[in-house]
């Protein structure tokens, strides 16, 4: 296990890439993902990092797969177990399949180079999921990573103004922990209200792999010393739901009552602790979305290589079309390197508006509402 203790001056030089979306200042019209589909056979390949993450399985997959089939494509993936030279494998695997494009979720954003470059021997063009990849020839489809954690943290900075935070950020090797996600959170004011000292950083914690029992382990280390210490934790900014889930489970575990604490993806054991006073704010990234977007980029690529005239489809969600308007626009990485890119709009979720998750249909009202207090339940719950 793997810890990165990140100083602000950092967070704050990681918010020039927030000024990387460019818009093209052209209407584009959007298109069915049904016409884009080329003449004859399309097959899109998808690589996924670690497919035991539940969010892939029960919202990515299915939009992807659905989409490419609805288009007339065929669909086929391969989990690399969070290996990547078995990620580097799979890819060269699926184009030996007859892969027309890949859709790649990358498990190392550097090290997954040699299955760039056999994708560009074959002349396969790549998606790059979720995850950033520092390859001009790349398509880069996400949401707004500095708008998520932009967020996480105005949903808590307004509800704790000051105090002592703790700050719990994903796997290190992932530019959505490491820059995107914290250069939102200081647009958000957290570095200025550090440097006021209206809040102090209790501690600063990496996860790796995102996962939940490393960030229980760590938040309960953390909540050890803050006791030994004499100081109180005021409030948590965890960057995904993952690592909510184990900060909730550490608090609860150390009996420390409640603290406000963020999160981002709409899990459905999130969106239940949002309403049971858990969690307070859950950053929603409707991923269906995203997979819906992904599946029918990949068959505009399919039948027309150039990253530039992909947009995204016509009956998708208007709250998720990207700021920039629904045509590819040039994204500058933290590197400096210029990627075309599609980036959707989240939506923040708090007990206040947990409506709009039911009403989109993301979850059940019973998994919602599964023990919450009845005398204290948000509205959607009742």
């Amino acid at each position: 296990m793997h810890s990165a203790k990140r100083g602000f001056a950092g967070l704050g030089a990681a918010v020039v890439v927030a000024a990387g979306l460019i818009s093209t200042g052209a209407a584009v019209a959007q298109s069915p993902a049904a016409s884009m589909a080329a003449p004859g056979a399309c097959t899109v390949g998808v690589s996924w990092n670690n497919f035991q993450q539940p969010r892939w399985a029960a919202r990515d997959k299915p939009a992807i797969q659905s989409t490419v089939e609805a288009g007339g494509g065929t669909y086929i993936d391969a989990d690399a177990n969070l290996s990547t030279q078995q990620q580097i494998t799979d890819v060269e695997t699926l184009i030996q399949k007859g892969a027309n494009v890949i859709i790649l979720l990358a498990q190392d954003n550097k090290a997954v180079g040699p299955a760039l470059a056999a994708a560009a021997a074959a002349g396969v063009p790549v998606i790059a999921y979720d995850r950033l990849i520092e390859d001009p020839a790349t398509l880069y489809i996400t949401f707004d990573n500095v708008g998520v954690g932009k967020a996480e943290a105005d949903a808590i900075i307004a509800k704790v103004p000051t105090g002592n935070y703790v700050l719990i950020t994903g796997d290190p090797g992932d530019p959505n922990a490491s820059t995107f996600l914290p250069a939102g959170w200081d647009q958000a004011g957290l570095k200025d209200k550090v440097a006021s000292g209206d809040i102090k950083i209790l501690a600063n914690q990496s996860t790796d792999a995102w996962k939940t029992d490393v960030a229980q382990n760590n938040m309960e280390a953390i909540i050890d010393k803050a006791n030994t210490d004499g100081n109180k934790i005021d409030a948590v900014l965890a960057e995904n739901d993952s690592t909510a889930l184990g900060v909730v489970a550490a608090l609860t575990a150390k009996n420390y009552g409640a603290v406000p604490v963020s999160g981002q993806d709409g899990d459905t054991a999130n969106l239940n602790n949002v309403a049971k006073g858990l969690q307070y704010v859950d950053v929603w990234k409707n991923a269906s979305n995203l997979g819906k977007v992904a599946g029918a980029a990949a068959l505009q690529l399919c039948a027309n290589p150039d990253m530039a005239a992909v947009t995204t489809p016509a009956d998708l969600d208007p709250a998720a079309v990207p700021a920039a308007g629904p045509a590819a626009v040039d994204f500058t990485t933290p590197n400096g390197t210029v990627v075309k890119s599609l980036i959707l709009t989240p939506q923040p979720i708090t007990a206040d508006n947990l409506q709009l998750v039911l009403d989109a249909g993301w979850i059940t009202k019973d998994d919602l509402c599964k023990g919450v207090d009845a005398a204290t339940a948000p509205a959607a719950c009742k």
